[in-house]
C-alpha cells in the first residue's frame, strides 16, 4: 500500500489582546531549543520541559493545548501531505505558502491567510539503513523517532533547516535495521507573515491508514 500521511491540523485564534490563545501571534525570535523533553510522553504527545513560561511560550497549561482537542480553544481538521517521489525513492513535499486551513476553523481572522495552527502527524517506518529525513520551515518543529527527540527546531523563527541521518543517530535513537519504529511529527505556525514547510525523506513509511492519537 501507499503510506498515508494524514494528520491533524488544529486551528487557534490569535491572541490579539486577550481574545485568543496566548502562544499565537504573541512571541517573536529566532528559535529556542529545549521547549520539550527529549522523551515523548506516554500519550504520544510532547512533554513541556519548563515549570513556567519561556521566551517563546506562556507555560505548561497553554502548551498542553497545542496537540490536544480543547473545545473553544482549538478546532481539529484532518490534512494530508502528498509528497512527490523520484526514481531514487526520495519523497519531497515543499510548500512555501503552507496555509492548509485557509477559510476553515476559526477563519482567517481578517488576515489574508490563517496563520495560527498546529500540525500533528504520526507515522511508522521500517529502518533499513542509509535513510535521511530533512525539514525546513517555520515555526516550531519537533520530530521523535522511537519516542526519542530527533529534531528540535522549537520556538518562533524564520525558516530553519535540520537533517536527520538515521545511521549516525541509530544508537541514540535505539533503532536497528529491519525493525519498524514510530515517527511522530509536531509542527506549529504561530505568527504572521509567512509559513514555510518542506520535507524530504527516504524513509519507507509503512502505515496504510492514518494514525490518530487522542
Amino acid at each position: 500500500c501507499d503510506a498515508n500521511l494524514t494528520g491533524i491540523v488544529r486551528d487557534f485564534r490569535a491572541y490579539d489582546g486577550g481574545e485568543g490563545h496566548p502562544d499565537f501571534e504573541t512571541f517573536t525570535g529566532q528559535g529556542l531549543k529545549g521547549i520539550v523533553e527529549r522523551e515523548l510522553g506516554p500519550d504520544q504527545k510532547p512533554v513541556y520541559a519548563h515549570r513556567g513560561g519561556t521566551e517563546h511560550t506562556t507555560g505548561p497549561a497553554e502548551f498542553d493545548q497545542w496537540y490536544r482537542d480543547v473545545d473553544g480553544v482549538n478546532m481539529p481538521i484532518q490534512f494530508t501531505i502528498t509528497p512527490t517521489v523520484d526514481g531514487n525513492g526520495l519523497a519531497t513535499y515543499d510548500n512555501r505558502a503552507f496555509f492548509p486551513i485557509d477559510g476553515e476553523g476559526f477563519g482567517n481572522e481578517r488576515r489574508e491567510h490563517n496563520f495560527h495552527f498546529t500540525f500533528e502527524l504520526h507515522m511508522k517506518f521500517v529502518y533499513k539503513g542509509g535513510e535521511v529525513f530533512r525539514f525546513s520551515g517555520d515555526d516550531d518543529l519537533w520530530v521523535f523517532i522511537n519516542n526519542r527527540l530527533a529534531i528540535d527546531l522549537g520556538g518562533l523563527h524564520s525558516p530553519q533547516e535540520d537533517q536527520l541521518d538515521l545511521d549516525a543517530m541509530a544508537t541514540e535513537l535505539g533503532i536497528a535495521p529491519g525493525q519498524e519504529y514510530p515517527l511522530d511529527f509536531f509542527h506549529a505556525e504561530r505568527h504572521t507573515e509567512a509559513s514555510n514547510f518542506a520535507i524530504q525523506s527516504t524513509l519507507a513509511f509503512t502505515n496504510c491508514e492514518p494514525i490518530f492519537v487522542d
